[in-house]
């Protein structure tokens, strides 16, 4: 579903599925307001009020293409006070939607998230992941390696980079990294400075994009059970069986968010591990689980998850940016979790 027919269809089908009760339905394609014309101007009457919902498409529903169709939004308010502008897209994540509701516009998209508030209307649907991300456009720049400098610029946003450098701290080649930036610098997400320094600029969008793109169910997960109670003793007996192997390792999910923000419950502990992770089970007493467990070992999906670990209470933890994108789609009070370490401690 990727024309602008095909989306102002589908737009038009949802519209009309939150209004079933609407009377008098008209759909107007490219209707000239101001300078341009509206890619869909919609109509329609509930009781007795009448409404008139202006649709502007954006095709990638990124911050950056969002802030640019807002001027459009608001030279649509501007021209016809009475007509609800708002954005289409397949897709809108957080950040976007939370730009378009800061300044009282509307959004739809096709993967069943909406803000609708005009008269006496308010209908708000969020948190469906993007239903198509096979069709993701941003899809190849957050590749495993890739992601890998992804990860370097998000943990030092502040930091002006040599092409060396971040290709050196993400473990990449000089071109994959030089190609990674490129990408960015078409995004506007960095820009060069002094010298052509690479400076993130809008490492909020960065990481949204990067977690739509992204669910911790990409690394393999080998599930146990411990007939112990799951308690930071517990966290502390698997850091020293890894250690004693001499295998990488980082906690993350709810076990990395409890060593980061104490008041954090620990349900169940989740780590990183390099290598197989059988032996350092059985050394443990840890049991196969079957359905659900209390300690899952995580084989990453790329060596990058270990980049640049903090360390909390003696035991490594993921970085802010991964225990952010690992928690952002875990089933349980994960976003939540994650919406609280953005707020409290990252800071974009």
């Amino acid at each position: 579903m990727g024309n602008l027919d095909e989306i102002r269809s589908s737009a038009a089908h949802e519209l009309r599925n939150l209004f079933p009760r609407a009377a008098a339905w008209e759909e107007h394609q490219n209707f000239k307001i101001g300078s341009k014309a509206a890619d869909l101007l919609v109509q329609f009457r509930v009781g007795t009020a009448e409404h008139r919902l202006a649709l502007e498409i954006v095709h990638l529903g990124q911050p950056r293409e969002i802030r640019e169709t807002m001027t459009r939004l608001a030279e649509i308010r501007r021209n016809l006070p009475d007509v609800y502008p708002l954005a289409v897209s397949r897709y809108i994540g957080p950040q976007s939607a939370a730009l378009l509701k800061r300044n009282s516009f509307g959004y739809l998209d096709l993967s069943g998230n909406c803000y609708l508030s005009f008269g006496n209307v308010l209908i708000q649907k969020e948190g469906k992941p993007n239903s198509r991300p096979s069709t993701r456009p941003l899809r190849s720049l957050f590749a495993p390696r890739a992601t890998r400098v992804v990860r370097a610029l998000l943990v030092e946003t502040q930091h002006a980079w040599r092409l060396e450098e971040l290709a050196k701290s993400a473990e990449v080649s000089l071109g994959h990294a030089h190609n990674v930036v490129k990408r960015l610098e078409e995004l506007a997400w960095v820009e060069r400075g002094e010298h052509q320094r690479i400076q993130l600029t809008r490492p909020g969008d960065l990481l949204d994009g990067w977690v739509d793109s992204y669910s911790y169910r990409l690394n393999p997960i080998q599930t146990y059970f411990s007939p112990e109670r799951v308690t930071r003793r517990l966290v502390g007996d698997i850091a020293r069986a890894a250690h004693t192997g001499s295998r990488r390792y980082a906690f993350t999910l709810h076990s990395g968010a409890a060593l980061v923000a104490p008041n954090v419950r620990l349900p169940a502990i989740h780590c990183y591990l390099e290598g197989d992770p059988e032996t350092i089970a059985r050394s443990l007493g840890l049991r196969p689980g079957e359905g659900e467990g209390n300690v899952y070992l995580m084989t990453p999906y790329d060596e990058g998850v270990f980049h640049a670990p903090i360390e909390k209470g003696g035991l490594p933890v993921v970085s802010l940016p991964q225990l952010y994108a690992d928690l952002y789609h875990y089933e349980r009070r994960g976003r939540e979790q994650a919406a609280y370490l953005r707020r409290a401690a990252m800071g974009y």
